[in-house]
């Protein structure tokens, strides 16, 4: 989860470049407040997107391995309210056996349909694999091992497109960032180690031209448009339906699935003991 002193830290480096004090040039204040407020920036993005990763995955995999579960106690609450109606005959029984077997297998609407093909980077892992007849990678865990997420932080630090100051340059970063976060988000530590090998031999960065001032400012200007956007991207993760489950269990998130269906669990074994009652 992202941390308000993240945030903070942007606008420390951001503010910076307002600072007139001391014998400096103009200029040089200028580009250390640059540099400062891009690595300040660099870091909330590494936290947004560990964060995004988080929650994407944690709803991959909540309906991956707790969806069945689901499935079963809405069949269970179909056929329990369906053996008391027919024990009773109550019309008001009747109604609620009606509602509850049309809830087990609802008409899916477009997004349904199209839930597990979708995420914020277009289509799935999942999806794209099967377009293109490749294995599919789902995630393994919510949260990435120690080891994925210090490459994935080591890259991001590298090669991030923010540090970019050329269209061209940019674009080449954003489409490697890009495999990086796909990476990331699988936990695959050996592809991290193959795209940090990728960077170290690809074109050294072309070394930064002096800037004027007006240019100086318009990139604190940019930088702080893009803080606001990254802002605005935190709070609506965490006060997501699944942002706030992730909340329940900032240290591992991986537990709070196991939990979660060992309460599925129990509630089945209910279920099933009521519906044995009523059938016998």
């Amino acid at each position: 989860m992202t941390s308000r002193s993240e945030d903070s830290d942007v606008d420390q480096g951001l503010e910076q470049g307002a600072d007139t004090g001391g014998d400096e040039r103009p200029e040089a204040r200028l580009a250390r407040a640059v540099r400062a407020a891009e690595q300040a920036l660099i870091e909330f993005e590494i936290a947004v997107e560990t964060f995004r990763v988080e929650v994407e995955n944690f709803s991959r995999l909540h309906h991956q391995r707790l969806g069945p579960m689901y499935a079963r106690l809405d069949e269970l609450e179909a056929q329990i309210a369906e053996a008391r109606a027919a024990r009773t005959g109550d019309p008001e029984d009747l109604r609620r056996a009606h509602e509850a077997r049309a809830a087990v297998m609802p008409m899916p609407g477009v997004e349904e349909l199209f839930h597990d093909w979708l995420d914020t980077d277009g289509l799935s892992p999942e999806a794209a694999a099967m377009l293109t007849e490749r294995p599919v990678q789902p995630p393994k865990r919510v949260r990435p091992g120690e080891e994925a997420r210090r490459l994935y932080r080591e890259l991001a630090r590298k090669a991030h497109p923010d540090l970019a100051r050329e269209e061209d340059e940019r674009k080449r970063r954003e489409e490697f960032i890009t495999r990086v976060n796909a990476a990331y988000a699988r936990g695959d530590e050996g592809l991290l180690r193959e795209l940090s090998a990728e960077w170290e031999a690809g074109p050294a960065p072309a070394e930064e031209r002096p800037d004027e001032s007006e240019e100086l400012y318009a990139r604190l200007e940019w930088l702080a448009e893009r803080k606001d956007m990254l802002s605005a991207l935190a709070r609506e993760l965490e006060e997501s339906a699944i942002g706030a489950m992730l909340r329940m269990a900032p240290d591992d998130p991986d537990r709070l699935l196991e939990e979660i269906a060992e309460q599925l669990l129990a509630q089945v074994s209910e279920r099933e003991n009521e519906l044995s009652g009523l059938v016998q």
